[in-house]
């Protein structure tokens, strides 16, 4: 945990560098010009088709119902607004989550590599094509999870657990990928991922509790509908620049996991292959 939390202080002092500031916004500008011309041609349509889809089910009347006997018969407008936003807002974190690992994170990456870790050895692992394959089909298989506990949603308590597990299991599978990509081989990134999974995992969850902050302004808001295209403008930006802080936490617990690991494996520059005697560490190799 010690080194979770020394990693945390590191990725935020490099959050707050210019040449990381200034990645948030590569992301920001794809997706809000993306997103933004999708909502101002499509708003109005996909409200009018939630509120009719509402109005003719049970579940819709029984709202309506329900809003009506507390007294809160005016929020009957904001409801199909609400479900609109709360459906496009994990498409917009994924998107905004692919751009990161394909754009930002080898910049990240070779950030790090420059100042803390100009010493460690790149043995290449993995590649631009392969992290995109791999973020790619870990997001399909992340948003068929999402789809098979849909109904789980439902249930109190459950619906507060989930969304930050799902989320958590896809940054780590993604970032770890991204971050290893450059200076681990390939043996070396699925020993360290098997050995320090639930550190990694750990650190997914968190960043996924902290991608919820844009969330509520998300939410806030559907209230003022006039400044919506300038909200969703800045909840884009602050979903990247959380990304981007989470790839650098990861960035940090990664290469300083991979640089203890090659120190207590004698640093061989086999690309993981163990001593030359022919036998095979532990903390290299993952097991047959």
């Amino acid at each position: 945990m010690n080194d979770v939390l020394r990693a945390f202080g590191r990725a935020l002092a490099s959050a707050l560098h210019p040449r990381m500031l200034r990645l948030t916004f590569v992301p920001f500008v794809i997706a809000t010009i993306g997103w933004s011309t999708f909502f101002w041609f499509t708003w109005q349509t996909l409200v009018d088709a939630v509120r009719a889809a509402l109005t003719a089910s049970p579940l819709g009347s029984a709202l309506y119902t329900a809003f009506d006997w507390v007294g809160l018969a005016a929020l009957h407008a904001m409801i199909a607004p609400f479900v609109v936003g709360a459906v496009a807002i994990p498409l917009i974190v994924v998107t905004v989550l692919l751009l990161i690992a394909t754009i930002s994170m080898p910049l990240v990456v070779s950030h790090l590599s420059a100042r803390r870790f100009a010493t460690l050895e790149q043995r290449r692992g993995g590649s631009w094509f392969g992290s995109f394959v791999h973020a790619l089909v870990t997001t399909l298989v992340c948003m068929v999870l999402v789809c098979v506990t849909l109904p789980l949603w439902l249930i109190p308590p459950i619906f507060a657990l989930l969304p930050p597990l799902l989320w958590g299991w896809l940054t780590y599978r993604v970032m770890t990928y991204d971050a290893l990509a450059l200076h681990a081989s390939r043996a070396e990134r699925r020993a360290l991922v098997r050995e320090h999974r639930w550190p990694l995992f750990a650190i997914g969850i968190a960043s996924g509790l902290m991608s919820s902050l844009p969330t509520l302004l998300w939410v806030w808001s559907l209230w003022l509908v006039v400044l919506f295209p300038l909200i969703v403008a800045v909840t884009i930006w602050m979903y990247a620049f959380i990304l981007v802080f989470s790839a650098l936490w990861f960035g940090h617990y990664c290469l300083d996991t991979l640089e203890r690991m090659r120190a207590g494996a004698g640093g061989g520059a086999d690309g993981g292959a163990g001593p030359v005697d022919g036998t095979h560490r532990r903390d290299v190799l993952p097991a047959p």
